[in-house]
């Protein structure tokens, strides 16, 4: 199964061309929304996806799981178990920043076969910035490779973030205990589609994620990975898009991450 990188990206472009960016900062009355209590919607997200999903499916015609179709139907997420190949569509990552006039969103897929994410696309619209990653094969940055070096061995060296809305108190409290021991510790952009690529090209040592949903994952963390980072479950299990859990570390490198474990995860 080949799968022309090239395609994909041109959908997502033609896409972002078409339906997000004429809505950047021109929202109207009425064109964003709530799914549940904080979590916004707009009408860039749903036709988007709609899009998208359209045309993917004219590439390889399998399952898509979409975030906005997931949210009305989660039973969609089966699909992940039940199906070989499974797209999975971010359509608008960072809706909350699009909607205050942020330009920290993306727009992601992935292709997922048995479990894992094998190809996937982070497209930053603004910048009109594609990162593309192939499993075996590497990430790239608008067709520079992108290679992650490893991060300093010193606790006191390294920047991470956190991203944290569903960590508990105690969980969010040993998070706080460990910010003194390090270089910095923030909040994150408010979109993976921002902060897996900083993590792949070191603007970032590591980032805790207390939310693993597959349409935020699983593109990002393929790109992280065949940069030479890590994303693993705190047992040390790799991250896959079919999975169960509810935090994800990421970093640098192994040894990263197994320093910065103990000071995120209790």
């Amino acid at each position: 199964m080949t799968i022309d990188i090239d395609t994909v990206t041109k959908i997502l472009r033609e896409t972002a061309e078409t339906v997000v960016l004429p809505r950047f900062r021109r929202l109207a009355e009425g064109e964003v929304s709530e799914k549940a209590p904080g979590d916004l919607v707009t009408v860039a997200d749903q036709e988007a996806e709609e899009i998208i999903s359209r045309r993917l499916r004219e590439i390889l015609d399998v399952p898509v799981v979409g975030e906005e179709a997931a949210s009305s139907d989660p039973g969609l997420t089966r699909a992940l178990l039940a199906e070989p190949r499974v797209w999975v569509v971010d359509p608008l990552d960072g809706t909350r920043n699009f909607v205050h006039g942020d330009e920290r969103f993306a727009v992601m897929v992935a292709l997922v076969y048995r479990g894992r994410s094998i190809v996937s696309w982070i497209l930053r619209p603004t910048l009109d910035r594609v990162h593309v990653a192939e499993l075996g094969s590497g990430a790239w940055c608008d067709g520079r490779r992108v290679r992650r070096e490893p991060a300093p061995a010193d606790p006191a060296l390294l920047h991470g973030a956190a991203r944290g809305r569903s960590l508990s108190t105690a969980e969010r409290a040993h998070v706080e205990g460990a910010a003194p021991a390090l270089a910095g510790l923030e909040r994150g952009s408010g979109c993976v589609g921002v902060d897996y690529p900083r993590l792949a090209e070191g603007g970032l040592d590591f980032m805790l994620f207390s939310g693993t949903r597959p349409w935020d994952h699983a593109p990002g963390s393929l790109l992280l990975t065949e940069a030479g980072g890590v994303c693993l479950r705190p047992e040390g299990e790799p991250y896959r898009p079919d999975g169960e859990g509810r935090l994800l570390l990421t970093a640098a490198d192994e040894r990263t991450w197994r320093t910065v474990r103990p000071m995120m995860i209790p």
